[in-house]
């Protein structure tokens, strides 16, 4: 029989539809044979040796002695408007404000034909750290109460680059969807006292059947009310409320969970397209005893159709559980490279 499930800190419900679920590796991408993607592109704004190709103004990069890891430049075709100041407008039922805030892209390695799956810790650690540091600087500009950061891999996660690269955008609102996540857990926190989302983690940490992987410092795993099949979150084991203050060793060890994770879902469902996200608190929140920052991971393996539209809800055609064990299940190969990192995090041979 179906089962309905509740996610408490979106307070969504979605039916696990156990009669129609399917087995995990039937949710692996099916691609036609395609020529292989070259490492660099002539016509590609964001390869190495095309950078005159992007905006002129170079918002930061980061190289060492084999040149430019990683670069941050505003988007060509921003959302979002840099210049100009905060403006509301409101005639009678209708409200508006001035589209100002901030829309940039995060150019994550010079090669085109490369992916977080298949970066090395430390290259994913460039992408991390720069993230960081845009985070830190944007939120100093007194117009942004929002900062999100997210990715979009392949066609149907919404990319229109092929080149490796994520974005970055700052709003002059606090979006709903991260509104409704505070809302939520402030009643929690009144009603029981704790933060949700540590609660959430440490009895996914006792149940262990939805755990992708574990870290030092973090830990991925597919909710129990999971939206979609291979939805997965990473959480920081310590309790903080935004991503800017994640410390370097963390991000070393968030750059071998993440790039663990990824790889997973590359090698396990065939490279699927996927969005991931960092939500973390609004700027002027600072940190706070009840929320807590995290990294959500969704792989396009599923369409929403008109019961999704008409409803709200979800229907996931995969157990949780299911999907956790197939993921934890995926094994590839280590770089000698990576090896000696999580030898460094971990203390055990890889």
């Amino acid at each position: 029989m179906p089962e309905l499930r509740q996610n408490l800190i979106t307070r969504d419900w979605v039916i696990i539809a156990t009669e129609r679920a399917k087995r995990p590796d039937q949710f692996a991408a099916i691609r036609t044979e395609a020529p292989p993607i070259p490492c660099y592109k002539e016509d590609c704004p964001f390869c190495f040796g095309n950078e005159h190709r992007t905006p002129e103004i170079e918002l930061l990069c980061l190289s060492d002695d084999r040149g430019w890891r990683v670069r941050v430049v505003p988007n060509k075709y921003p959302a979002l408007s840099c210049l100009g100041e905060r403006v509301r407008k409101t005639e009678g039922i209708y409200r508006s404000m001035s589209g100002v805030g901030i829309h940039e892209v995060v150019i994550e390695h010079p090669r085109h034909d490369i992916t977080i799956a298949l970066l090395s810790i430390p290259d994913v650690a460039n992408i991390l750290n720069v993230y960081r540091q845009r985070y830190r600087d944007i939120r100093k500009d007194p117009r942004i109460e929002a900062i999100v950061i997210f990715k979009n891999h392949g066609q149907e996660a919404g990319t229109s680059l092929e080149h490796p690269h994520s974005q970055i955008t700052a709003t002059p609102i606090v979006p709903s969807q991260i509104r409704i996540r505070i809302e939520e857990a402030i009643r929690f926190f009144d009603d029981m006292g704790e933060c949700i989302f540590c609660r959430t983690l440490a009895q996914e940490m006792e149940a262990q059947e939805r755990i992708v992987f574990e870290s030092k410092h973090f830990v991925a795993f597919i909710p129990y009310a999971a939206l979609s099949p291979f939805h997965v979150w990473i959480f920081p084991r310590r309790h903080t409320s935004s991503f800017e203050d994640i410390t370097d060793v963390e991000i070393l060890d968030l750059a071998y969970t993440l790039k663990t994770v990824l790889a997973k879902l590359y090698y396990g469902l065939n490279n699927p397209d996927y969005n991931y996200s960092i939500r973390s608190v609004p700027t002027r929140d600072g940190q706070t005893s009840y929320f807590h920052w995290y990294i959500a991971i969704i792989p396009r393996v599923s369409k929403s159709a008109g019961f999704e539209l008409g409803s709200g809800m979800y229907i996931n055609t995969a157990m949780p559980e299911d999907s956790a064990q197939y993921l934890r299940d995926v094994q590839f190969v280590v770089t000698n490279e990576d090896a000696n990192i999580i030898k460094l995090l971990t203390g055990k041979e890889k």
